[in-house]
Parts: structure tokens; sequence; C-alpha cells
């Protein structure tokens, strides 16, 4: 159906923004994963003692209360003290130094140094304090945070000394007592992750960009606490090859619902739409039903969940435009990863020839959205792509190349440091296949010749960790970080090396390289178990033990000797 749009296009357009948002939904598990929190309403209080305690006499109905004071009292004056001294009173005071606290809501502990000289080892302060194994919730009035992360845990409330924020807290604490439960956002794949592969360190990618420090390398493995993570989803913008992915939507269902809307704006406007990404707090406050009708929002839990596969995607699919709002209360982290995502975005639509099309904007721009978005009315018209969603990677290189196709079609290279895309060249010279770089490869980028030896590579796939050049024993790999535009040399698997299989002088089977074999002639041929029978080498595993045993049949004495 096709909107008339000669009377007032403004409404014409939001109308069909309306329609097109109440018809079309996020597919979402009917029963996604969630993880609960269990509180009794136990507080601790963290401060100047003075405040700390006039916090307290205000929260009797909450669980046990204990107070930490850090900090000198903030003031001497009589009447003060004097309120001081009656509030809470049944509230115990520690002077604890303070050594860490750990945790979130329902299970927070707290180390404090235990005041014994002849001891230094930490005392849990809530075995002390209230006879519990934890607190439950924490209030914070020290002048700076005693948690210093950019997302708080969940039950920790840090209001320094700002009145209104205390007030807010003191509010919301009763609230707090109880079973609760919250999504558990992301899911790790670790068959991908490229993070560790064979004891080699690789990408860390999502451990430098999590804001509420809820990401770990345990054991090599790529570990995310549920219960400390905020979802603000960095780490799957961050993770290269998908291994991280947001659950809630799932990356499919959040392309899916960007195609149709996009796709049914389209069709039934007549309108190259604009998409808005807001994050559904802060972001989505300063959404009206007044915001220009050709920006269709998309609200996010966080604003980094949608990153440039998304973006790009929806370019494909046919929006003329992508802004990003972002607002005072995200994360300087997340506003570091965007920024440098949205650089990387543009200089991609640069390179092909197309409009920098993706713009990151604040509070500040909201009422000037219609002079932001006019530009891009002129800009060239894309025709929509026709792919479908399938990996994270996949998906963005199928945009990509459908956009340069609407463009000026290059088939050169963007060259940047530490992009997760790019290929890997062999020193021919140095390398014996042995093949190392196949086993710790995470995407399988790398692969061998089957029954010929030889090593294959597949740019498409290869995520830049590293992990080929450090397992390589001759140093013979090297990466190049890069934007390949050229669709079928990026796809195609090419040849980094191959040789002729070594025979066996025994039995003739095919076991290893011509190099592979010079290569330990020279490095092991000299040794005392190969010395007087360098031919083992280029014998098979089972020709080498047969050749032993019949040596030592024939000359029993002569290992003794």
């Amino acid at each position: 159906m096709s909107i008339n749009l000669k009377n007032d296009p403004q409404v014409e357009l939001q109308g069909v923004r309306q329609q097109v948002l109440a018809n079309t939904q996020v597919l979402q598990n009917l029963i996604p994963p969630t993880v609960s929190y269990t509180t009794e309403g136990n507080v601790l209080v963290i401060g100047p003692e003075d405040l700390a305690r006039l916090a307290a006499g205000k929260l009797s109905n909450m669980g046990k209360l204990a107070i930490l004071a850090n900090e000198s009292i903030t003031s001497q004056d009589e009447d003060h003290l004097e309120k001081v001294m009656t509030a809470a009173e049944d509230v115990e005071s520690f002077y604890n130094k303070l050594i860490e606290i750990k945790g979130f809501l329902g299970q927070f502990q707290v180390k404090v140094d235990s005041g014994n000289d002849t001891d230094d080892t930490a005392t849990d302060l809530s075995l002390v304090a209230i006879r519990k194994a934890h607190f439950d919730l924490i209030l914070d009035l020290s002048q700076s945070p005693c948690i210093n992360l950019e997302m708080l845990p969940p039950g920790y409330f840090y209001v320094g000394q700002d009145e209104a924020k205390l007030a807010d807290a003191i509010s919301q604490l009763p609230d707090l007592i109880g079973e609760f439960d919250k999504p558990r956002y992301v899911k790790v794949n670790s068959e991908i992750c490229a993070h560790t592969r064979n004891g080699i360190d690789g990408c860390n990618r999502c451990l430098n960009f999590c804001p509420a420090d809820a990401i770990q390398s345990i054991d090599k493995m790529i570990e995310i606490d549920p219960y400390l993570c905020h979802g603000a989803g960095s780490c799957t913008n961050a993770c290269p090859t998908g291994a991280i992915s947001y659950d809630l939507p799932t990356p499919q269902a959040m392309h899916s619902y960007l195609h149709k809307l996009v796709t049914r704006f389209r069709e039934q406007a007549q309108v190259a739409p604009v998409i808005l990404f807001h994050d559904e707090a802060n972001g989505a406050a300063l959404i009206t039903n007044d915001l220009p009708g050709a920006i269709i929002p998309v609200a996010m839990e966080e604003i980094t969940v949608a990153s440039i596969d998304h973006w790009m995607s929806s370019l494909a699919w046919g929006a003329r435009q992508i802004l990003v709002l972002n607002t005072a209360a995200t994360a300087p982290t997340l506003t570091q990863m965007l920024q440098g995502e949205l650089k990387l975005a543009n200089d991609i639509l640069n390179e092909m020839g197309q409009p920098q099309r993706i713009t990151l904007i604040d509070e500040s721009s909201i009422n000037s959205l219609t002079d932001l978005i006019a530009i891009s009315s002129d800009w060239p018209v894309i025709v929509p792509g026709e792919f479908a969603s399938t990996t994270k990677r996949n998906t963005l290189y199928a945009a990509i190349d459908h956009l340069n196709e609407q463009a000026a079609s290059v088939e050169g290279c963007l060259t940047q440091s530490n992009l997760p895309y790019g290929k890997v060249s062999v020193n021919s010279d140095s390398c014996t296949l042995c093949l190392s770089c196949v086993s710790t490869c995470p995407t399988q980028a790398l692969t061998d010749g089957g029954d010929k030896p030889a090593l294959n590579f597949l740019e498409q796939d290869c995520v830049q960790c590293g992990l080929c050049e450090k397992a390589c024993p001759e140093n013979a790999i090297s990466l190049t970080s890069q934007m390949n535009f050229d669709k079928e040399e990026r796809q195609a698997c090419k040849t980094l090396k191959e040789e002729e299989p070594f025979d066996c002088i025994r039995c003739g089977t095919p076991f290893a390289t011509k190099s592979m074999i010079e290569r330990m002639q020279a490095v092991i041929g000299g040794h005392s178990a190969f010395s007087a029978n360098t031919e083992r080498l280029e014998m098979c595993s089972d020709c080498r033990v047969k050749d032993m045993f019949e040596d030592i049949l024939q000359d029993p004495e002569k290992q003794l000797r």
C-alpha cells in the first residue's frame, strides 16, 4: 500500500512510521534465560560516620544495618552532632580500613583490615557486623566510590554527598528485599572464541571494553558473570567471531527486525527511512511523537548492542542514514568504542564512494534532527539488497559488498591497524607445513590440504586474532589488517604453501613434506638417538619403530653400549 503524501508529508510519514512500528516486533524467546537475586535487605552504609549514621537512621524498614566509617565527619556543628548521636543508635560503626568490595545484589563480600598488628589477613566485615556471610546492599556516601567501575554492580548505590541522590536511593532500597530476576543478556560459544587455543593467547577485544568488569579469562576461557552484566553489549560488539552474542534479542532476531522495519517503511511511504538507535532508558526519554516522520527509532538495552553489522545491513536493506543517540549516561568506555566503530564504518563507506551515512549524535541534536537528516535526502538512493542475515561476519560482508556495488565497486583494500579483518601471509621458504596454525585457527580461515600437504587460507573468515602467528614454530606467518573490497578475492580459498608429500623410504606411505624432513635432519639429526640411523627420520612412525626393534633383535646388547 502506498500513502499519498501531497497534503502534509510529515504527518503522513509519522503515520506510516507508527503503523510499521506497531506491526513489527522483535522475535523474542518466550522463556528467556534469566538470573535471580535474593536479598534480605541487609545494608552496609559506607562514608563519613556522621552522614552514614544519619542515612542509616532513615533505613529502619530494612534488614540488619552496619556502618563502615571510612572518612572524617563532615561538620562539628553542635546541632548536627546531636542529630548524629541520636540517629540509628542500635547500628554499630566499624573503623577498619577497607580492602575490597566484590559481588552484587544479595552477595556483597566486604573485606577489611583485621586491625591486628600480628595478623595481616583480611576480615569479612559481614561476619563480624551482622553475623551473615554477606551484605545484600551497599549505600556508599564516600567522596569517591569504593568500587571504581563505570557501570556499578546491581545493589550498590553510590550517592556521594548528593542529597537528592541519597533521597532517591533511600526510597529504592526497601523495594530490593525479596527475589528478583533479570535477563541473562549474552552467551558465549567457546568453540569459535579466538581468546586462546592450545595454550596460546589470542584475542582480548571483549576484555578491553566491558564497563562493568563482568568478563574474565578463567583457565584460558572467556567467562561472563551474568550477575554483574548490565547488557551493555560492548562485548558482542567487539567480538570478531560472534562467539559472544546478545541473547535478548538474538543477532538474527535483531537483523530480521531491522530488515522488516526498513522494507515495510519503504514500501508504504515510498521513502528511504533513517534509523535512529537509542537506549531504552535515557535515550527513550528524549524520543517523542514529533520526531521527523522519516526517522524510525530503534530501542536497545544499550546503544552498543547495535554494531557495525547492524548499521551496514540496515543501509544495504534500504535505509538512507543511520543515527546513534549517545547520552551523558553512556559509560565512557562505550562512547570510546562507538566512536572507533563509527569511524571505521564511515571510512569503509568513504572508501567505496558512499556518503558517510552513519552519525553519532548527542542530546543537544534532538531538536535539530530535521536539519540533520535533510542532507541525506539528496544522497544517492540505495537499491535494497536481497541478502539474508546469517552470521555476524557474513552479514557484514554481504552488506558491504552490496553497498559497494551501489557505489564505485572498488576492488582495493582499506588498510588500518587493529582491524578484525585481514589476510595471512606465509614465508614459503621457512614454512614446513607443520600445520600448527591450522590447529589454532578458531574460524577455520586456515585449513590443510586434505590428502596433499598444503596450507589454504580464506580471507573472509580471518579475524586477525594472531593465534596462527604465535603458534608458528618457524616464525613464517605475518598478518595484514585490512578490509578487502574485492569480493571474489576475499572469498577465494588460496593456497599459501604446498609441497609434494615425502614418502616413507621403507613402506612408501606419504607421511610428511620434504622441507619438514630436511628441518628434522638439521635440528635433531645429530642427536644420539638418530646419529647412527639418520635414515629413520625418513621413515613413517610405524616403520621407524619396526626398524628399531629389528636392530635390537640383531644386536641385543647394542642399546647397552
